[in-house]
């Protein structure tokens, strides 16, 4: 049976757990030089992208040709897709060309259906409702840093939109049991659905509209910027109502001693976090921006089997 990846929840605890395992071995293994496996054996991989993107796209194209597979990347304005052939028959065609294809659009809804179709994986490479492939990766990090700890055992929080980061954190405290308190200005929550059902699975998921209160104790602070992509417009407004949510060394030092901070990035420094964290020890960023080439291989190899 084909398994897709389209919110963090369609993987289990276990199979994390071997995902993580996997990473770390890739990763030592390409730091080592090792940076080629035969697992795709010459097959392709597409790259759909209806927004704009660069770890994403860069490190799958790395992940696919460093597992010996080639990489199609196409423009979903440049596909028949955006002249309205349906997902039904844009699946079933790419399902006889690619053993996998990433996709990167708005709305979760058309992988869902792409899916429904599909015989290859379909890997959510973002959507406005989730972004699984980075808080694969964020989670990764963190384990990273835990030096053994379990992460069952540790909190995170989120400071800023509840958007579609917040809302696969909530799917991952759910799936892998660690606390999670997320600090998000009025009107600006977490989608309501997502949050009671990762609730009910980990009552140790709290919101709240105060920074401080979020932070306090955490072992790593998350943020994102405060207009994404497609909210430029909004930007003027967003930057006035998400006043006092910014990361900064006083917000840091309420969280817990050795306290990481993560960033998906890109970021808007001296916005949703300032320079100073950024090129702090405590700063992260840019493992978990090399990360995605790690993880992503392992969920790659993980979904497609081997010839």
């Amino acid at each position: 049976m084909t398994k897709h990846y389209i919110t963090f929840r369609d993987l289990s605890a276990d199979e994390y757990e071997h995902i993580f395992m996997r990473t770390k071995k890739l990763k030592a293994e390409r730091l080592r030089g090792q940076y080629h496996r035969p697992h795709l054996g010459g097959r392709s991989v597409g790259l759909v992208f209806a927004k704009p993107s660069t770890r994403t796209r860069i490190s799958f194209d790395c992940a696919i040709r460093e597992l010996g597979g080639n990489c199609l990347v196409m423009n979903l304005g440049d596909s028949q897709i955006s002249r309205g052939e349906p997902p039904s028959h844009t699946a079933r065609v790419l399902s006889r060309y690619l053993c996998g294809l990433v996709y990167r659009t708005y709305f979760e809804a058309e992988l869902l259906e792409l899916a429904k179709y599909s015989t290859m994986p379909i890997v959510n490479a973002l959507t406005n409702e989730q972004h699984p492939c980075q808080v694969l990766t964020d989670v990764f990090t963190f384990i990273e840093h835990l030096d053994k700890k379990p992460l069952e055992k540790q909190l995170v929080a989120w400071v800023g939109d509840g958007h579609n980061m917040a809302n696969t954190w909530l799917e991952a405290a759910a799936v892998l049991g660690f606390g999670l308190n997320l600090a998000c200005p009025e009107g600006y929550e977490p989608n309501a659905e997502i949050f009671k059902k990762a609730v009910n699975d980990n009552p140790r998921i709290k919101l709240t509209h105060s920074p401080a209160e979020a932070v306090a104790g955490a072992g790593a602070v998350n943020t994102d910027v405060f207009a994404s992509m497609d909210q430029t417009a909004e930007s003027e407004k967003r930057l006035k109502d998400f006043q006092g949510f910014q990361v900064d060394s006083a917000l840091m030092a309420k969280a817990a001693p050795g306290a990481i901070f993560m960033h998906c990035l890109p970021a808007h420094p001296g916005e949703e976090v300032t320079d100073e964290v950024l090129e702090s020890p405590a700063s992260v960023i840019f493992d978990e921006a090399e990360n995605r080439l790690h993880a992503q291989k392992a969920l790659l190899e993980y979904l497609i089997a081997p010839l």
